[in-house]
């Protein structure tokens, strides 16, 4: 038969209460009584009653996170990180996948609402908006999109952008393609801004290729798009495109870098693994887990959530509604799939035959193609 709190309150010499509050609120006891009744538990083998302590704690001990892809390499790390942070914290963690369906993002929400003690929305396609008004049913962190009045650590893209540019342009390209993201995308907007302010201010030209799906496959489908638009060189909105699209121009009888160089962003595990390895922007994903656990916990009470769940709304000065916002560095790794474009150890006077290529919309009837679109020059 299981061991009770009976059970470790007799062997330790204390009241049922003392126990209790060494599970609910280590703080309250004293430290020599704490190190007893816990020593005295872990003999027993005693595990408290989670959904006895939330009834009186006002806490589940539980948080949600919600993945826009679950099978997409970025967010594993993610999830390892969180769920470590929330473990060390004594909070266990509920994945959810939506599928890039914002939809889905707003109905697991409010099916986690009653659930958890808060919800971390890692890259939400829906509308800021609909993510503020969730955020008083539960409290929320958001991760990869900056929300006014909501806690969100972001990693930097458009910093990452502007590096990936910057080494392209130093390379001597100046034709360059950005297969950006899908709709609802904050990260995919912040690149594109990057990434245009880069290119106008080295004098290149950036053809926009998008919205897409954020696969492989959608980076294969842009290869015949990038061959016609004459890029020399492309800036992916992650690496799965980016890998995609190598396997598309290779297709093709293009060369990587020879003919087309490719940039990624994220450093997924498969970036090192391709012929040529890739080239791309390293995102700190295990960080943002980990921070936005850190942060979801820090904002955290009691009074809080029993408001929360009682259908009230918190009040100005309910540091659940904290503002904060993280913003984790981004770094270019280096690799083989970028190299010298037309124009290298070439100025602008020099002479010779440049090698612009033709911007060229995207092709009518292109599942992953909505655009090809020339925005800095």
């Amino acid at each position: 038969m299981p061991a009770t709190i009976r059970d470790v309150a007799r062997a330790s010499g204390v009241h049922i209460s003392t126990v209790s509050r060494t599970f609910s609120a280590p703080h309250l006891v004293n430290p020599e009584t704490r190190s007893r009744v816990l020593a005295c538990a872990d003999d027993l083998g005693y595990r408290p009653n989670r959904a006895a302590r939330a009834l009186i704690t006002g806490r589940t001990h539980n948080i949600g996170l919600i993945i826009a892809d679950i099978a997409n390499p970025f967010f594993p790390p993610l999830i390892k990180a969180a769920e470590s942070q929330a473990r060390q914290r004594d909070y266990h963690v509920f994945v959810a996948d939506t599928n890039e369906d914002p939809a889905a993002e707003e109905e697991l929400v409010h099916a986690l609402a009653k659930q958890v003690d808060g919800v971390l929305l890692c890259s939400p396609r829906m509308s800021n908006s609909l993510i503020e008004q969730l955020s008083r049913e539960v409290p929320l962190v958001v991760i990869n999109r900056q929300v006014a009045g909501l806690p969100a650590v972001v990693m930097d893209v458009g910093q990452g952008a502007r590096l990936a540019i910057d080494h392209l342009l130093g390379l001597g390209h100046r034709d360059i393609a950005l297969l950006s993201g899908p709709r609802g995308s904050w990260t995919s907007r912040e690149i594109r801004r990057a990434a245009a302010a880069a290119v106008r201010a080295g004098g290149g030209d950036l053809t926009v290729l998008g919205p897409n799906l954020p696969t492989e496959t959608g980076g294969t489908a842009l290869a015949e798009q990038v061959r016609r638009c004459g890029a020399t060189a492309v800036l992916a909105y992650n690496d799965l495109m980016a890998i995609g699209l190598m396997e598309g121009l290779h297709d093709l009888g293009l060369r990587v870098p020879g003919d087309v160089s490719v940039v990624g962003i994220d450093d997924i595990t498969l970036s090192r693994l391709t012929r040529p390895k890739l080239t791309t922007v390293a995102t700190p994903t295990a960080a943002a887990g980990r921070t936005a656990v850190d942060m979801l916990l820090q904002h955290d009470s009691p009074a809080a959530t029993r408001n929360l769940r009682g259908g009230g709304r918190s009040s100005a000065g309910d540091d659940r509604r904290t503002t904060a916002q993280v913003m984790l560095q981004t770094e270019l790794v280096i690799r083989d799939s970028t190299g010298p474009g037309p124009r290298a150890g070439r100025t602008d006077g020099a002479a010779g035959v440049e090698h612009p290529g033709p911007h060229c919309p995207a092709g009518p009837g292109s599942p992953a193609v909505a655009t090809g679109e020339v925005v800095a020059s």
